[in-house]
């Protein structure tokens, strides 16, 4: 049954990093842009949208076309940064969570 207290070990461990994790992202900041930094997003960890600011410059009413462009790359350039943000916090955390056969 001693291996049953080392499941029960590892699961607490991997819930305990969970929480943190998850406390991590609502935390977190990340900003993307476009345009050369005449639309910035701000999303959390989650990818949720915090804040936009656009230039006034951009507002152009005959081309909302461009502006909408600007806005979607500006969120995608932030979600991309969230990923790689992610997968480094994940690389680290992992390297905490002893794993027998894995270590």
């Amino acid at each position: 049954m001693k291996g049953m207290g080392n499941i029960q070990n590892m699961l607490k461990q991997a819930k305990k990093m969970q929480e943190k994790m998850q406390q991590e992202l609502s935390e977190m900041k990340i900003e993307g842009s476009s345009g050369g930094g005449m639309v910035t997003v701000i999303l959390d960890g989650n990818r949720n949208l915090m804040d936009i600011k656009i230039n006034p410059e951009v507002v152009d009413k005959e081309d909302v076309t461009m502006l909408q462009d600007l806005i979607s790359a500006a969120f995608n350039d932030a979600a991309a940064k969230v990923e790689e943000e992610m997968s480094s916090k994940l690389g680290s955390l992992g390297a905490g969570l002893k794993i027998p056969g894995l270590s």
